[in-house]
């Protein structure tokens, strides 16, 4: 099975949708599954206002259908909502493709940050986006339940994973004082930094990240050690230097860098945002307070080893299984049969059975968790 992921976001950018598409594509190959992904690499961009890292790619349409009728995928999934999500969209409605999309950013919150533009009017072309599909994907309950109540039709759950490989306990040390409180992420006014970095704490105060605030941040909060963007090896000895990993932020739609805290045994901080919420549960592994200094020096107190218990829980062959669950729902309710390549057949199926997951569908106003498998056969034969 071919399926064709088309994103603005790409490298050299680090952030959470680069590595949720990345990690996506290693872990659908292991059974079968063949991600291709349809970028702005090659293609001429503009940096977008107030924030040069995040390019704009200038493609044309008749580029974007010449790059997907050369990968001749079985399945198109947008993930995000620049100009190449756009094109690709145009595309397939104009050829009667289905395909699916991804929430990853709220778009709304940013831009409001930003710009004097009603969130309404933000949100209204986000529903218009990815109404226009199949489905749409979210990394959360909270999230999904959301989209539902702002009028997102045919929400589906896709849960997102961590490289426990990559990211665990391991003798490691920054030489700061301790304890370390350590934050990782894009730098920009939405991600509340001034709240974690303003509190008096004892210790060290570590930022791991770049992005267009780095250098106001620096130079109003000189007592804070700012690292750079950090990836690999790298960033997981910083994760395990960490005695807490502080999550101030309010806006986003799930933070990858909360598993990963929690696969280095480090406890997670943070304000009771939905996102944060939805990662941490019921397991004994962060303190969410709207005082996030009384939080920071609670979750000093929790186990390490229940971090990890939590984080083995969540891996990206999960996440891969549930992605490639969701886009055999929707295609199967397009109402249109489904042609399979030779690299798409029942085979590929049968594989996922080894452990499917659950896919979450909405019933009675609720999410709930249920198998997937006779549904992806189905839309199979």
């Amino acid at each position: 099975m071919r399926i064709l992921i088309a994103t603005d976001a790409w490298h050299p950018q680090i952030n959470g949708v680069v590595r949720t598409l990345t990690e996506l594509a290693q872990a659908a190959e292991r059974f079968g599954v063949c991600v291709h992904f349809l970028t702005p690499e090659g293609i001429p961009s503009i940096g977008l206002p107030s924030y040069p890292d995040i390019r704009l790619a200038l493609a044309s349409p008749s580029l974007i259908a010449r790059r997907i009728e050369a990968i001749r995928p079985d399945a198109i999934h947008i993930a995000t909502e620049g100009s190449i999500g756009l094109l690709t969209r145009r595309y397939c409605r104009r050829h009667g493709r289905p395909f699916t999309t991804s929430f990853h950013t709220r778009f709304a919150d940013y831009i409001a940050a930003r710009w004097p533009v009603p969130r309404d009017w933000a949100w209204a072309f986000l529903r218009r986006f990815h109404n226009a599909g199949n489905g749409v994907m979210a990394a959360t309950p909270s999230l999904a339940d959301e989209l539902s109540g702002r009028g997102f039709c045919n929400v589906m759950l896709w849960p997102r994973g961590v490289d426990t490989g990559l990211f665990y306990p391991r003798p490691s040390g920054l030489g700061l004082p301790g304890p370390v409180f350590l934050t990782v992420g894009r730098l920009s006014v939405e991600k509340n930094l001034d709240a974690f970095l303003a509190l008096d704490l004892p210790g060290s105060k570590v930022v791991v990240g770049d992005g267009p605030t780095r250098e106001d941040l620096a130079r109003r909060f000189p007592d804070v050690t700012f690292l750079g963007a950090r990836q690999g090896e790298d960033l997981a000895a910083i994760y395990a230097a960490a005695d807490v990993f502080v999550f101030p932020s309010r806006t986003d739609t799930f933070g990858l860098v909360l598993l990963e805290a929690l696969a280095s045994g480090v406890p997670i901080a943070g304000v009771p945002a939905a996102a944060t919420r939805d990662v941490i549960g019921d397991a004994p592994v962060g303190i969410l307070d709207e005082d996030l200094r009384a939080a920071c020096l609670q979750a000093l107190t929790l186990s390490r080893e229940a971090c990890l218990a939590h984080a083995r829980t969540m891996s990206w062959e999960h996440s891969a299984r549930g992605f490639v669950a969701n886009i055999l729902r929707a295609i199967r309710g397009c109402g249109r049969r489904y042609r399979w390549s030779r690299h798409g057949s029942r085979a590929v199926l049968r594989t996922l059975l080894g452990r499917a997951p659950c896919c979450a569908v909405r019933k009675g106003g609720r999410y709930s968790r249920t198998p997937w498998v006779a549904n992806a056969l189905s839309a199979g034969t």
